[in-house]
């Protein structure tokens, strides 16, 4: 499991500690970007006592989406067949992880989903719960995906997957890289499957979402969106078996 650190030293300990409790057989890799807090230190301590914990240790801060194609090239470099990503916070429940093992024997990238039937979110108000359902309304009708949790951080991908969408071509580096990496899954045809987790708020620390980075997002999915339907104008009939590619 890949999991990106930016000052989590409240949380970074017992998540790792809940991954390697409830799976043992899964490892776990901490994406630090040089976190003023003290993370990093944690991080290097954590893989010091356990031989399953390993760290990668960035210079700068770069978003969300770095940080993960940073984690999963070191993960392909290592020669694991199958990546994960979860948030360090606690929000993503590693007692919940064997349904997303489960489900990736037979996918290619497993979403752990709030808006499917059996998945919740647990104390988040009201505003959140109604941005986040309407910005997932929002994709499906502008990318025309079937996902009803594009932007959830809590996945599976395999590794031929990752291959086939090529990290090189991935510009997105904050939250939006979520939906970047699930849409290009689907438009390479590979199988997609959402599975009901419940997300629950975190209890340390503060959330890294800020209102300019939910606003860069809706631009480059707007973005995404229109290009997809020029795409459509243009080569009518073709899009289902070339699609668009996103990027920028």
């Amino acid at each position: 499991m890949v999991i990106p650190t930016y000052n989590e030293r409240e949380n970074l300990r017992q998540i790792v500690e809940r991954v390697r409790s409830c799976q043992p057989n899964v490892d776990v890799l901490i994406v630090d970007d040089n976190s003023p807090d003290g993370t990093g230190e944690i991080a290097t301590t954590l893989a010091l006592n356990d031989q399953a914990v390993k760290v990668l240790h960035r210079e700068t801060k770069e978003g969300l989406g770095a940080a993960y194609i940073a984690g999963f090239r070191e993960a392909l470099r290592l020669g694991y067949d199958v990546v994960g990503e979860m948030d360090a916070d606690g929000s993503h429940q590693p007692e919940q992880l064997q349904r997303l093992l489960d489900a990736v024997e037979h996918a290619d990238l497993v979403i752990g989903a709030r808006y499917v039937r059996g998945g919740s979110v647990i104390n988040w108000p009201w505003h959140r719960r109604l941005l986040s359902k309407g910005g997932n309304r929002y994709i499906r009708m502008l990318l025309g995906t079937p996902l009803s949790d594009a932007t959830a951080g809590f996945r599976l991908i395999r590794k031929e997957a990752l291959e086939v969408i090529d990290l090189d071509s991935i510009h997105s580096r904050g939250y939006v890289f979520q939906v970047d990496l699930a849409y290009r899954c689907l438009q390479e045809g590979l199988r997609v499957v959402e599975v009901p987790i419940d997300f629950v708020e975190r209890e340390r620390g503060h959330s890294k979402m800020t209102p300019d980075i939910a606003l860069d997002s809706l631009r480059r999915i707007t973005k995404w969106g229109l290009r997809q339907r020029m795409h459509q104008l243009k080569h009518s009939g073709d899009l289902g078996s070339s699609g668009t590619k996103l990027g920028g």
